[in-house]
């Protein structure tokens, strides 16, 4: 069987996909990116915003008209597909398979039923199939689900409840991908700190597990996504700090920054605690380079509020951030408000909080010109003759990159020792040091 592959969404989504089709492959199929000759195309949806859930939908309509050239079969999995299923049931009904989150252990019997994979007995090996273009740079989903209720989120209401994954599974998952090629091993999940609080009494928590990773596996790089700031303690930080293979990088979403809003928005945390976990990071990690993620135009943010927000950007002094408009999303809390922000202001804001923290990303970035580093190569400049990678305050997708002049014979996936030159708003240029 040909199967062709379209994967949505964030990378938590990107891990599910590469385990589902590592199931696939275990039973016989054969991924191609030609989607036109595939038997089957796997759809895997995203339902986080508006913008998001068309993109799914798109996605969805363009593989069902491939129908009609010989694609054989069309399976849609996911979030929009959990939220949504009967009515995209009922709207799009060639698509042969919509499986919700519960659903999926489906997906080898109802292909074995339609001739269209020959093994369905066969054990699942638990091997991921890679997907992307940097095979040195991978993903592992900790755990699934969430407890916290934010007010505009709608995650809980497609992922359920939080469910972490055990250990004994994460590593052996964790060696997998570094016999893969692995060099960067990015921890993602809704929030890292809350895995192992559901694995019983006396159960591991996060220092514990990248204990293990770390003892495990010889992976260079460990990065740690998305922690809210409640799961930051002090184990967590010591074993950081001393120990060079979890880069000194952290995703620390605060969303706002005045008590008003994060008590309407349903954080978990106020401005008070936001500050001194920021202090106590920057003092006890060196170089620690944290990112955060901002939402504006939420229900009743007034003017007041988001100056409040633009002056605590420039007293933390955040290295990164992602910015977000506030867009309803179903069944949340928030649909329930009724002063919602015009649209207008709502783009404003967007563009100038953005603008803010380029200044100030800008900035951060030019305390580190001068300095040796390892720059991990992630793809090659043909024409320009430069290798373009990151250093360990860059993430990979979201942050910016460094351009390396005379990398040497280094290839992607590979490290090269180099000088700092100069920095932008978020890149930097280096230039190899042998």
């Amino acid at each position: 069987m040909k199967l062709g592959v379209i994967s949505l969404g964030c990378d938590k989504a990107t891990v599910d996909s590469e385990r589902l089709v590592g199931e696939l492959v275990g039973h016989g199929a054969v991924v191609t990116p030609e989607l036109a000759s595939s038997d089957v195309i796997l759809v895997n949806t995203c339902g986080f915003i508006d913008a998001a859930k068309q993109e799914s939908i798109d996605a969805i309509l363009g593989a069902a008209k491939l129908k009609a050239e010989g694609v054989k079969a069309v399976v849609a999995v996911g979030c929009l597909v959990q939220r949504y299923k009967h009515e995209l049931q009922t709207e799009i009904p060639e698509v042969d398979l919509f499986l919700g989150f519960s659903e999926l252990h489906h997906l080898v019997p109802a292909l074995a039923e339609r001739g269209l994979i020959t093994d369905p007995i066969a054990a699942h090996p638990g091997v991921r199939q890679f997907l992307g273009d940097q095979p040195h740079v991978r993903y592992l989903k900790i755990s699934e689900g969430c407890d916290h209720t934010c007010a505009f989120c709608a995650i809980p209401l497609m992922r359920g409840k939080h469910r972490s994954e055990p250990l004994a599974r994460l590593v052996r998952e964790a060696q997998q991908l570094e016999a893969q090629g692995a060099k960067e091993i990015n921890l993602v999940a809704q929030d890292l700190g809350h895995w192992g609080r559901d694995l019983g009494v006396g159960s591991p928590k996060l220092p514990d597990l990248l204990e293990a990773l770390l003892k495990e596996t010889s992976v260079p790089w460990y990065r740690l996504l998305y922690v809210y700031s409640a799961g930051i303690n002090e184990r967590l930080v010591e074993l950081m700090a001393r120990n060079p293979r979890i880069v000194p990088y952290i995703d620390m979403p605060i969303q706002h920054a005045t008590d008003r809003m994060l008590e309407r928005m349903r954080r978990p945390e106020r401005v008070r605690t936001l500050r001194e976990k920021l202090a106590w990071l920057r003092g006890t990690i060196p170089d620690l380079a944290i990112r955060t993620t901002c939402l504006v135009g939420f229900p009743g943010e007034a003017e007041d509020d988001f100056r409040a927000l633009l002056a605590f950007l420039e007293e933390a002094q955040f290295d990164r951030m992602g910015a977000f408009a506030y867009s309803p999303q179903e069944g949340t809390r928030a649909m329930q408000y009724e002063d919602d922000v015009e649209e207008g202001v709502k783009r404003d804001r967007l563009e100038e909080i953005v603008e803010v923290q380029r200044v100030i990303s800008g900035e951060r970035l030019a305390r580190f010109v001068g300095r040796e580093v390892d720059v991990l190569v992630d793809r090659l400049e043909e024409e320009e003759g430069i290798k373009v990678g990151r250093v360990q305050w860059q993430a990979d997708d979201v942050d910016g990159v460094t351009y390396l002049e005379r990398g040497g014979w280094t290839q992607p996936g590979g490290f090269v020792r180099a000088r700092i030159t100069a920095s932008e708003d978020y890149d930097f240029q280096a230039a190899a040091l042998t």
